[in-house]
């Protein structure tokens, strides 16, 4: 019992932040696993045209999260995470009557960069609603909640696709909306975030000019690709280059799950400033690397031998995993000043994304088309990046 409960976010503003979290992102895990199939088999879009409105989007919450970053600091981040969050839900319900590419551009575009914008907005909740010395491990119940609220929306999702016809993709994008919109109104629940004033000599755009997070964000632009090596090269990789039946990326899927559900608030409990945070990062760099050449053990073993090396790799994976997480938000909230959350949330929202961008066409063409030399190319540019965290603590 004390370990179940010590996975229930403590009331007050984190437990408001996690109901919020998790029906937002039950809509988000449906909108990730019925989209492209809705537009492609119900709208009547090429892949070509999907893969071109993906990518648009993914290019708007790039600069959407920066721009709410401000946003938060000059109106406040509760306001500006309820606004982002509303659209984005208004925006997904009015995705079944799309018809057309021009629609699908508009509509993806509303909807992933009001995402993106709203993540930022809501770091920035973060470091006003929770002390300094909480505030990673609020982050860390967070996760854990967007990993179980990702579950339950791929399982809705699943369903869709059993039934595969545009009315039950219809029901359930409006589904996904409403549980958008209940999640920004979830956020009236928390008190106005009071203002911190600008002190004298800074600036709007003071983010830009921080040499340290401008490190800490390229550091992390690299680390948080080790989501994309899992959710989209892994299963590409496990089909086409190995022996392990298709059944075993269900099973890393769901430990990966399991193990972040459990275990991310307590991977966070010795977390919390600057030191800490880059020696999880190093850390993380070490563990990712080691997985890279776990998994690219699996090529060519026998289906068993594959198996192993792959669920060894899935370990070691998601043991950095938690560490790459902790760290980089223990840096993202320590390095910023007390009257710029917003700013700074968006260059590190920034920066998740453009990881997220990049990963999926430099993993698949690395890995995939280089194999196991790709993984450990691959696995030296993570080790680097872990390498190099401890330089963001010693530049000024």
């Amino acid at each position: 019992m004390t370990f179940l409960q010590g996975l229930l976010p403590p009331a007050g503003p984190v437990r408001a932040l996690a109901v919020s979290g998790f029906a937002g992102t039950v809509g988000h895990g449906v909108i990730l696993t019925v989209g492209v199939l809705f537009f492609t088999r119900s709208v009547g879009l090429s892949a070509d045209q999907v893969g071109l409105g993906m990518t648009t989007a993914a290019a708007c919450g790039v600069v959407a999260g920066v721009l709410a970053g401000r946003a938060s600091d000059a109106v406040g981040p509760r306001p500006t995470a309820i606004a982002l969050t509303l659209v984005q839900g208004l925006a997904v319900a009015c995705c079944p009557l799309v018809g057309d590419f021009t629609g699908f551009l508009v509509a993806t575009g509303l909807v992933m960069g009001c995402h993106s914008a709203s993540e930022a907005a809501r770091g920035a909740l973060i470091a006003a609603a929770v002390g300094a010395a909480e505030r990673v491990r609020a982050r860390a119940y967070l996760h854990a909640v967007t990993n179980a609220g990702l579950a339950v929306g791929t399982a809705l999702g699943g369903v869709a696709l059993h039934r595969d016809t545009r009315p039950v993709y219809a029901a359930l994008l409006l589904v996904s909306g409403a549980l958008l919109v209940f999640s920004g109104l979830a956020c009236l629940r928390l008190p106005p975030a009071p203002r911190t004033g600008r002190p004298p000599g800074a600036r709007p755009w003071d983010v830009l000019r921080d040499r340290r997070f401008a490190l800490f964000t390229a550091l992390n632009t690299v680390l948080v690709t080790n989501d994309s090596l899992i959710t989209v090269v892994l299963p590409l990789w496990i089909a086409r280059r190995t022996q392990a039946p298709l059944t075993s990326y269900s099973a890393i899927l769901l430990l990966n799950t399991v193990v972040v559900v459990c275990f991310q608030v307590r991977a966070g409990r010795r977390v919390g400033d600057v030191p800490s945070g880059i020696r999880a990062l190093r850390r993380s760099g070490a563990l990712l690397a080691l997985c890279c050449a776990c998994f690219a053990l699996a090529a060519g073993r026998t289906p068993w031998v594959a198996v192993a090396a792959l669920m060894a790799g899935a370990v070691t994976h998601v043991i950095g995993e938690l560490l790459y997480s902790v760290g980089s938000w223990a840096l993202a909230f320590e390095l910023a000043p007390e009257h710029a959350h917003g700013q700074y949330q968006g260059v590190f929202t920034m920066s998740i994304q453009l990881g997220g961008m990049v990963a999926p066409a430099a993993g698949t063409a690395l890995i995939i088309g280089g194999g196991t030399s790709g993984w450990l190319a691959f696995a030296a540019v993570l080790l680097a990046a872990g390498l190099a965290a401890p330089a963001v603590a010693r530049l000024r």
